[in-house]
């Protein structure tokens, strides 16, 4: 009986294998991955830094190229150049960071306070498939 477990009986069925070390065999699992998940969080919190960082660096302009030469309204729609009450073009595009300010009562950089509230109100209105529409998108994400 050298090297045998004397709690062996010889019953190396289904139900032996099952019950024998069941306890330890969750523990076990429950330690994997625990250290799994701990390593996932050390890696992915950089990640996630980073990622709010370049999110912060990107730009809407207003209005986007594609509209260049319209006019904003005070309620954020495009109108011909020349109208009344509407604001030209921003002469640069807004960088995410000058947005979130604005759209929690501060002014957008360069502007007025109505022709900030125009231009909020633009962006805003962004829809896939306008430049710009991206980078607002992921400044309305939660963050965690």
């Amino acid at each position: 009986m050298d090297g045998e477990n004397p709690n062996d009986h010889g019953d190396t069925g289904a139900g032996a294998r099952a019950g024998a070390g069941a306890g330890a065999k969750p523990s076990r699992r429950a330690l994997m991955l625990g250290a799994a998940g701990a390593s996932a969080v050390i890696s992915i919190r950089p990640a996630l830094a980073q990622t709010q960082a370049s999110i912060m660096k990107c730009e809407i302009p207003v209005p986007d190229p594609g509209r260049a030469g319209q006019y904003v309204s005070a309620d954020g729609s495009l109108v011909p150049a020349g109208t009344k009450g509407a604001y030209p073009g921003a002469t640069r595009p807004f960088r995410a960071s000058e947005v979130r300010t604005a759209l929690n009562g501060g002014t957008l950089p360069g502007t007025t306070y109505d022709q900030s509230r125009a231009y909020t109100a633009y962006i805003r209105r962004l829809q896939r498939g306008t430049t710009g529409f991206t980078c607002f998108a992921s400044l309305q994400m939660p963050r965690g």
